[in-house]
Parts: C-alpha cells; structure tokens; sequence
C-alpha cells in the first residue's frame, strides 16, 4: 500500500512495510499474529518515521479541539474586558473613584484571565469545527457570568455574595431580567448602567459580536455563528461571507437602541435612564434602573414607544436587513413567521383587554392600557412592568405564563420556543390529520412556497420535547427547595423562557429564594438562552468521542 491518504487528508508512507523488505512488522504477520497487535509489537527505536508522523497527527487532531477553544475563548475574554470601560467612565462621571475600581479591576482580572487561555497556544492554525463552535460558546457564556459577577461582589453597594452576583449577571448576559436587587434608585449609576450593558450584550450575543469586530481570529466564524445563533434555519446566510452577516445584524441592532434612546429621551426620561433602558428594551432584557420599572415614570407615551420597540425586537433581525437591502417592508409583511407571530401576539392582547374589562379588573381605558403593554413585555420576555401582573386575575396571569412559551420569532432577542417551531407544528399537525383522511397522499410540510425538509421537522419535534422536559424538571427541583406550586411554575418559566417575571413568591423580586434555587435558575437561563441543545449536547458520550 503506497501514499495512503487517511479520512483526515494525511498523506501516510506505508512504503516501508510492503512484505518482502525483512520487517519485523513482516514477520510477526506471518507468525499468525491478531490483525492489529502488530504497533504494539513494535519496539520504540523501530517506529518508522511514517508511522510516527501518523501518530503524532493523530495526537494533535485530538487535542486541536481543546486548544482552539483555549484560543477562542481567550480571544472573547479579551474582548469582553473591553466593555469594562463604559462602565468606568460612568463610574468617574456620575459616581466617583470608590465605584471605579470595582469595574478597573474586573477590567484586569478578565483580560490576565483572556491572555492566560491565549498566549499559549497563540500561534495555532486549526481550522473550528462545528462541535468546537458548541464548546466555546457554553464555556465563554458560563464563565462570562462567573468574570462579570466580579463587580458586583466588589462594589461597595450593593457588594453582592458570589451566587446573587452570577445569577445577576447571567440574569443580565442571557436577558432574561430577573433580579435579587431592590434599592434600584439609591444604586451608583455605573451599577445600573452596567446591568444595562448586560443587556445589550446579551441581545444579539457577544459571540456574534466578536464574529463582526475579529474576523482576524485565525479561525473560521461560521461555527461560533451557528451555535449562538437560535432557530431551525439558521444555516442561511443572509450575505456570503458570516463576518459581514453579523456586522450587518449588529448595525441594525445599534440604530434601533440609538433609535429607542432618543425616543425615550424625547418622551420625559432622563438621557441616562432613556440609554439604559433603551438597551434592556431591545434586548428584551428587562432590567431597569428603577424597582417600579417602566411604572416609575406614570407616563402612557414612554409605555407606549416600549411597547412598540418591545415588538420591533421580536421581530428577526434578519428581516430589517432584507428589507433595507430590498428598500421596502413587503419582505417583512411577506414572511409566513412574522405574519404567525402578528396574529398569536394580537390574538393574547385582545384575549388579556377583553378580560380585564369584563372581569371588571380595570375600566375600559385601563385595560386596553395595561393589557396591551404587559401583554407584549411579558409574552415577548421583555420583563419590564406597570404592575404586577400577578395581582391580576389568575386567568391572565396564567394565560401571559403560558404565552412566554411563544416568544417571538426566531433570530430576535427573545426567549422562549419562538414562533417558526409553533408554526411548524401547529402544520404538520394539520398534515397529520389530512393524512388520516388521505392516507395515500403525498403532503409536504411548506413555509411560504418552501417545502420543509423532514430533518429539519425531527430537529424541532426533538427541541419541543427537550424543552418542555427541562422545564417539567425544573419546576420539580424547585417544588422540592420548598417553593410552592405556582411559585415555583412561574419562576421555572421566568427562568427558562428568559422572561425574568415570575409568578407568586417571585412576581417582583427573586430575593426570597434559596441558594439551591439561585443556582437551578442560573442553569436555566443559560440553557434557555443558548436554547437547550448547545448545552446538553455536551454530556453525550458521543459529542467527546
């Protein structure tokens, strides 16, 4: 056998154990030893050079994987402590030195800690495969809540303990919106802009930013794209090269923050307050710089521009950049999801006016007031609030509940199982029922004119399950931390659809919960945001083999 390639590519010279060259190899072979025993028959002063170079190729694609997460990781960390620096300013602008050295020295702990992963193996060349992609982005999610918690355990106010300040922090990064804080208003104002930051980040995910700003890294960025980036068609390229795919999304997703700040800035909010919840708007994060939230500021136009940014982030992304690339908004009005999702979020506003009216909840103004706003904050997972949505009747409370389930649409900034999967099922569950009719006859699944592929249905069967599972097993692990029934339900549901507003002992704060629960909700925002699979994909054997 002579010039062998491998499956990898590796060309292999095998030339030197043809039979007949008087090998040792040879020998054994024809001694009748089993197929396969002969390498370790081989003593080390007789391993031919080729035979060496195949090893060692080996030992290197086995451990390429682990040094390029080290080299990506690294990278983002390094990134990462670059956003520490708005936070200082705002910090010396508005609070003074005490305030700034928390953020200067998670500034430093963050970049030694990036430079620490990188600097040895800086000089790789591997190419990122996709279950490289998976690993970095739940190692750099997970630890990004660990290194972001670091201000506020070391801020003087609110000077949090370790599980409060990463359950914070993920809180912020995944933008889910729950919080242990209360005393908002007497914060330092770089403690409420830096939640804010969170926010922001985590709206379009930091992963998908670094893919825009380092298109340098040495590695491809498609991987990172795929594994951050949610939904069942989001192997589509809205340009040719990923680099500028994000670049675009996070252009569009800048202009409509700066956008929402004017707008809020306009409508009576201070220009600090319009920034920072202009970020928690679009991200559909939720956090505020207020404990009454949007309620603060007692004014209809400020909740009425959140409500219509609110839905603007649930749309996709990727339909605001087709639509300026094609100059009109008939792409967007045109998509199958988009007119889904108009047609579920407005039938749940009509249902929650409607019944706070004839409930005799509120008068006629008020309801269509608040059920128009709370509806979109909380089925959207927004988060912000005019009141507490718990106080209403429990038809309401568990009919919004329910519908933070929905979500918004795919390749937007909210949680949940997102309406594509909804209207996928919601017509191959019409598919089955005509083909009980019609047993013979042959018909497709279609979104739009596209006919949808049958992986792609087994992809979304397969997340529904996991999803509803993960969210069955965690409100049993927070029944048995002692939350009640509807506690325990709703804060499963806050936590795992992102929707950071839980219901019961949790409807406006997340303070009364034990450690043991802190840390299931962390778990489960993380696993919500990066929607499910990133995450338990890697307790398969198969993922490591």
């Amino acid at each position: 056998m002579n010039n062998q390639a491998d499956r990898n590519g590796t060309r292999l010279d095998l030339s030197s154990h043809q039979p007949g060259n008087g090998s040792r190899l040879d020998s054994e072979r024809e001694a009748g030893q089993p197929p396969g025993t002969e390498g370790a028959l081989l003593d080390e002063k007789e391993v031919t050079p080729a035979r060496a170079g195949w090893k060692t190729q080996q030992t290197l694609q086995r451990r390429a994987p682990f040094k390029t997460a080290l080299y990506m990781v690294g990278l983002l960390m390094i990134l990462f402590s670059a956003t520490m620096l708005p936070p200082i300013a705002v910090a010396w602008w508005y609070d003074g030195y005490d305030v700034v050295t928390p953020f200067a020295e998670t500034l430093g702990a963050t970049l030694g800690f990036g430079l620490l992963c990188w600097l040895p193996v800086c000089r790789l060349k591997a190419d990122l495969r996709n279950r490289d992609g998976f690993v970095v982005v739940v190692a750099f999610w997970v630890l990004l809540s660990f290194l972001g918690a670091i201000p506020f355990m070391l801020a003087e106010h609110p000077h949090m303990r370790l599980v409060d300040a990463v359950f914070e922090t993920a809180s912020g990064l995944t933008t889910t919106g729950a919080t242990i804080l209360s005393g908002l208003d007497a914060l330092p104002k770089a403690i409420l802009y830096y939640r804010a930051q969170l926010n922001l980040l985590g709206g379009m995910g930091v992963v998908v930013l670094a893919v825009a700003l380092l298109p340098m890294l040495g590695v491809g960025g498609m991987q990172l794209y795929k594994a951050e980036t949610p939904g069942p068609m989001k192997d589509e390229k809205l340009t040719p090269r990923i680099t500028e795919t994000a670049k675009n999304l996070w252009v569009i997703y800048f202009g409509l923050n700066v956008a929402c700040a004017l707008s809020f800035w306009a409508a009576g909010m201070s220009l600090f307050d319009a920034v920072c919840h202009s970020f928690s708007t679009l991200a559909l994060g939720g956090f505020s710089t207020h404990d009454d939230s949007i309620g603060y500021f007692h004014s209809l136009n400020i909740e009425l521009i959140s409500g219509i940014f609110t839905l603007i982030a649930a749309v996709n992304f990727a339909l605001y950049f087709m639509a300026l690339r094609a100059g009109s908004l008939r792409v967007v009005f045109q998509d199958a999801e988009f007119r889904f999702f108009l047609a579920v979020i407005g039938g749940i506003v009509a249902v929650t006016c409607a019944y706070l009216y004839f409930s005799g909840a509120f008068p006629l103004w008020e309801s269509l007031h608040h059920g128009f706003f709370q509806s979109l904050s909380i089925v959207t997972s927004n988060g912000h609030t005019t009141a507490s949505y718990s106080d209403w009747p429990f038809f309401v409370a568990l009919l919004l509940l329910l519908g933070s389930f929905f979500g918004g649409c795919v390749g937007s900034t909210c949680g949940g199982i997102k309406a594509i999967r909804f209207l996928l099922l919601y017509k191959q569950s019409v598919r089955e029922i005509r083909l009980l009719i019609r047993p013979t006859a042959q018909i497709a699944v279609k979104l739009g004119n596209r006919p949808i592929p049958d992986r792609v249905m087994q992809a979304v069967w397969g997340f529904y399950y996991l999803y509803i599972f993960c969210y069955c097993a965690l409100s049993l692990a927070l029944v048995g931390t002692g939350l009640d029934l509807v506690t325990a339900f709703g804060t499963a549901a806050a936590g795992l659809n992102n929707m950071g507003v839980g219901l019961g002992g949790t409807a406006s704060n997340f303070s009364s919960i034990s450690d043991t629960a802190t840390v299931l909700l962390t778990v489960s925002m993380i696993v919500g945001r990066l929607e499910v699979f990133p995450v338990l994909l890697l307790f398969h054997p198969d993922f490591w083999k």
